[in-house]
C-alpha cells in the first residue's frame, strides 16, 4: 500500500528541512509500531557480493538522509541492500545558516547547503551500536568546517579510526560544495597525499582490528576528464575499494531561470542525471573492473538505476529520487534489475 501520493502534498507544504525531520519521525513511527510491515511494499531478493561483502540487493540509502544514525533501523525496514550514513564530522556542528534546503519540483530536484550539520562521530557510533539491524551500513565521514584544509587529513585519519570496529564500510566525502575548499581535496597532489596517508591508517586498522573494511571514496560530478582520469589511476594504485559517482554538482545550465538558480549549495535530483553517469562511464572505461562503482545522483526511476548499472555501475544509491516518488522507489528498482 502505497501512501506517499497522499502525503506529498503534505509534506511538500512544510519548509523542506522540516519535512525531511517529519518524514523521518513519521517512518520511526510506523517502524515501532508496526505499521511498516504493512505499508512498504516487499523488496525482492537480489543478492550482489561487492567489495568483499554480500548485499542483500543493490539499492543503497546515499548519505545525508540519516546524518546521525537516529533511524537506522526503520529506514533498514524500507528494504533498502545498504544504509550509508553520515557525512559525519569528528566534532559536532550545526552545519550552515538556515534556510539552506530548497526544493525544485518542476525539476525534481533539490539544492542543499547543508554544510555536513551533525551531532558528532561519537554520536553516530552509539546509535549503530544500538541498531539491531542486520543491514550493510556505510560510515561516510568529513572534516569539521574550522579545520583548516591543510590539516583536513587529520579529521579524515579520527573519523576512519572510530568508525573502522562499526561500518560495513568506510566513505571519505571530499565531494561536498558546501565546506570551504573542500573539493580541492580531489585535484593534483592534494588527493594523492590524503589517500596515501589515509591507505596507511587503513593497513594498520585492518591489522589491528583482524577484519578488513572497504574503503571508499566519493567524488564530484563536476570534474574533468583529466581530473577524472587522474582519480582512477590512483584508486587502482592505493587499492582504494570503492568510489561514489557522485556527489552533487554545482552546475546551473539545467535550471537556469528557475528562482533557485543563483542559490549556493549542491544541487542533485534530475537535473544531475546525465551528468552522474558520464562520469559513472568514464570511470568504468578507466577502472576496467578493478574498482567497484557506486552510483548516485539522478536515479529517479528504476529506469534511471538500470541505466547507471548498463554504464558500469555495481550498486545504486538513492535519495533524491525518494523525495520524489517515495518509499516505493526501492521495490521498483529492485524489480527491475532482477528482471
Amino acid at each position: 500500500m502505497n501512501l506517499y501520493p497522499m502525503l506529498r502534498p503534505l509534506l511538500f507544504s512544510l519548509e523542506p528541512e522540516t519535512a525531511h525531520e517529519v518524514t523521518l519521525k513519521l517512518l520511526n513511527l510506523a517502524h515501532r509500531s508496526g505499521l511498516a510491515r504493512l505499508v512498504n511494499s516487499k523488496v525482492m531478493d537480489c543478492p550482489v557480493d561487492v567489495m568483499g561483502l554480500s548485499f542483500k540487493n543493490p539499492v543503497g540509502l546515499a548519505a545525508g538522509m540519516d546524518k546521525n544514525g537516529d533511524y537506522i533501523d526503520a529506514l533498514a525496514e524500507i528494504g533498502f541492500g545498504f544504509i550509508e550514513l553520515g557525512t559525519i564530522t569528528p566534532r559536532p556542528q550545526p552545519g550552515n545558516p538556515k534556510p539552506r534546503l530548497f526544493r525544485l519540483p518542476e525539476y525534481n530536484a533539490v539544492i542543499n547547503r547543508m554544510g555536513f550539520n551533525n551531532k558528532g562521530i561519537e554520536h553516530l557510533l552509539a546509535q549503530v551500536a544500538r541498531s539491531r539491524s542486520p543491514c550493510i551500513i556505510g560510515i561516510n565521514i568529513g572534516k569539521n568546517f574550522d579545520t583548516p584544509i591543510a590539516e583536513a587529513s587529520k579529521d579524515y585519519v579520527l573519523g576512519m579510526q572510530k568508525a573502522y570496529p562499526f561500518a560495513s564500510y568506510i566513505t571519505l566525502n571530499i565531494s561536498s560544495p558546501n565546506t570551504q575548499n573542500l573539493r580541492q581535496l580531489q585535484q593534483g597532489d592534494d588527493i594523492k597525499n590524503l589517500l596515501d596517508s589515509l591507505k596507511h591508517v587503513h593497513t594498520q586498522l585492518h591489522q589491528e582490528h583482524g577484519k578488513y573494511v572497504p574503503l571508499v571514496l566519493k567524488i564530484a560530478p563536476d570534474l574533468t576528464d583529466e581530473e577524472l582520469l587522474h582519480i582512477a589511476k590512483l584508486l587502482i594504485e592505493f587499492g582504494i575499494d570503492g568510489v561514489i559517482a557522485t556527489n552533487t554538482t554545482i552546475a546551473r545550465d539545467n535550471i537556469a531561470g528557475h528562482p533557485y538558480a543563483s542559490e549556493m549549495g549542491g544541487l542533485s535530483g534530475e537535473p544531475v542525471k546525465v551528468q552522474a553517469t558520464s562520469i559513472v562511464r568514464g570511470l568504468a572505461a578507466e577502472l576496467n573492473g578493478k574498482v567497484p562503482i557506486i552510483a548516485a545522483g539522478g536515479i529517479m526511476s528504476a529506469e534511471d538505476a538500470q541505466e547507471k548499472i548498463a554504464a558500469g555501475a555495481s550498486l545504486v544509491q538513492v535519495y533524491s529520487g525518494l523525495i520524489y516518488s517515495g518509499t516505493e522507489l526501492v521495490s521498483q528498482i529492485v524489480s527491475r534489475l532482477k528482471s
